[in-house]
């Protein structure tokens, strides 16, 4: 039983890292952010991935997607830091949501994740742009002097904010109609890896 999950699971974070990678090409800019801000919903799947089979795996669909994408779309810095920068966002929305969902299995449960990991993620990424992201995509693309609280206050923080609250829909919309089949999925593995 444990090496036939096992296999599935293999399978399964494949499966939804290939389905992330292909959401994560389907980008699109909102009006009023600077460019490379691009909200994809290729977290759906990490966070179902978390949700129905633990962290790990939603790790796993996180960092494959990053992968597969640096692979085939390329970095215009030659150094993978937008990828770097999603694969932290994605940790950030996705486990917050899991542990407290763990804890409280319902919908109100996921509701309350989906909110601290929006806030997360938010606040989050406004802190590693300062500290990290921003000031290697300024170095990396030649950029000079740019003003990073300004950049974080007008652009990083509301972009996530927004997409942080279309995640929330998105996954709520689709826990309604996936409810059974995650629960049968949570207990599979809950019970298998107990």
């Amino acid at each position: 039983m444990k090496q036939s999950l096992k296999l599935r699971s293999f399978v399964t974070i494949a499966m939804l890292s290939s389905i992330s990678f292909i959401f994560m090409l389907l980008n699109f800019p909102l009006p009023g952010f600077q460019s490379f801000l691009q909200i994809d919903f290729s977290d759906v799947p990490a966070l179902i991935a978390a949700i129905t089979m633990g962290p790990v795996a939603g790790i796993l669909v996180e960092l494959f997607k990053n992968i597969l994408d640096w692979i085939f779309s390329g970095t215009p810095t030659g150094v993978p830091v937008g990828h770097m920068a999603n694969f932290a966002t994605g940790l950030l929305f996705i486990l917050p949501v899991y542990y407290i969902y763990k804890k409280f299995p319902t919908i109100k449960g996921l509701s309350i994740g989906l909110v601290a990991g929006t806030v997360i993620m938010s606040v989050g990424m406004s802190l590693l742009n300062y500290v990290a992201f921003l000031p290697m995509y300024s170095y990396f693309l030649g950029w000079g002097e740019i003003d990073m609280k300004a950049m974080i206050v007008a652009g990083i923080l509301p972009f996530n904010l927004i997409k942080g609250i279309m995640l929330m829909v998105i996954v709520i919309l689709l826990f309604r109609t996936m409810k059974s089949w995650i629960e049968n999925q949570r207990a599979q593995y809950l019970i298998t890896y107990k």
